[in-house]
């Protein structure tokens, strides 16, 4: 039987749409090494979910896809910009290139165990779970 370890990440912002970077970011950072992405091209991210937490969810799953599906690297973000069910920002990056890099871990799945988006004396606080 396989057993899968649990990482997550904690992250920070000032809004919604900050942390919703700021989660991007961590997650990205576990994969490789953010100082050695160069910002060569932009892809629209954009996520639909019903409530802020499935909303966050689904779009860390849109961040991992074009990493996992299209060999991207992500280094950078905008700030999100949120409505009720909808995420979108620009990421910039470049092609995946696993020397140059410095893969880390492979991240398969944010996950909803452990998850936490709240706000907390005037900054909002995530925290993720994912599966590796």
């Amino acid at each position: 039987m396989e057993h899968t370890a649990d990482v997550g990440i904690r992250a920070y912002g000032a809004g919604l749409g900050e942390v919703f970077r700021n989660c991007a970011l961590g997650m990205m950072s576990l994969m490789l090494d953010l100082e050695k992405v160069r910002r060569e091209k932009r892809i629209r991210i954009e996520a639909e979910a019903g409530d802020r937490e499935a909303l966050l969810v689904a779009w860390l799953s849109e961040v991992l896809f074009h990493v996992e599906a299209e060999g991207f690297a992500f280094g950078w973000f905008t700030e999100v910009e949120l409505s009720d069910e909808k995420a979108a920002a620009w990421g910039w990056g470049e092609p995946l290139d696993p020397a140059r890099h410095g893969l880390k871990l492979e991240v398969k799945a944010p996950t909803y165990h452990g998850l936490e988006l709240r706000e907390d004396g005037g900054m909002w606080v995530a925290q993720v779970i994912f599966d590796v």
